[in-house]
């Protein structure tokens, strides 16, 4: 029993070491760069030595997927979409989808930024990005396919699809609500609205 009370107690440790160098990584990457940012510089910001972040992580790629993975948890992505799933109104389906994506970019519009400034110099966390993207598209393909037989009639799945990419990208949040000055609550609106209107039959 102690000894099962001891693993759990480093597990514990362990996994708080993890999200608070996350939590330093992700202002350090935000504000500097993810390039330009070490593990050294982590480490001294965490004040967590340098060798216990390489053991934990191993690289600054899994601490930003570490980073990607707090972000998912705090948004419920994954509960979510279920939910979005297996509700029976195609309206609404697309309008919980539409706040599920504000509820991502207004919490991790900066992480978003990382990975594209990392994507540009790295070839490595370019295709990190393109695996980021591409499982994002096989989710939201889900939904667009339990909404096949009300979709437009000009509509294929596969066009629906590019549509709802073409709406949730971040670049438009950043547009529409960083440069253009959109509360969250407009822009959501605004996106339930569109998928509607630009996916579903009358």
């Amino acid at each position: 029993m102690a000894v099962k009370a001891s693993t759990g107690h480093r597990r514990r440790q362990a996994e708080a070491t993890k999200r608070q160098v996350a939590h330093v990584a992700r202002a350090l990457f935000a504000e500097r760069g993810y390039v330009a940012t070490t593990i050294s510089t982590i480490s001294a910001e965490s004040d967590i030595p340098v060798q216990t972040i390489y053991s934990a992580f191993g690289s600054k790629a899994k601490i930003l997927d570490k980073i990607t993975e707090l972000w998912m948890s705090e948004t419920q992505t994954a509960s979510r979409a279920v939910d979005y799933l297996h509700e029976t109104d195609p309206a609404r389906q697309l309008r919980m989808l539409a706040e599920l994506n504000r509820r991502q970019m207004q919490v991790g519009s900066d992480i978003v930024a990382i990975y594209q400034e990392a994507a540009a110099s790295d070839p490595h966390m370019s295709q990190a990005l393109r695996n980021v993207l591409s499982a994002r598209e096989r989710e939201i393909r889900k939904l667009i396919d339990t909404l096949a037989p009300r979709l437009r009639s000009d509509l294929t799945v596969d066009s629906a699809l590019d549509l709802t990419l073409a709406l949730t990208l971040p670049d438009l949040f950043h547009l529409l609500v960083v440069e253009r000055g959109w509360d969250h609550d407009r822009y959501e609106t605004w996106l339930g609205s569109t998928l509607v209107s630009q996916l579903l039959r009358e």
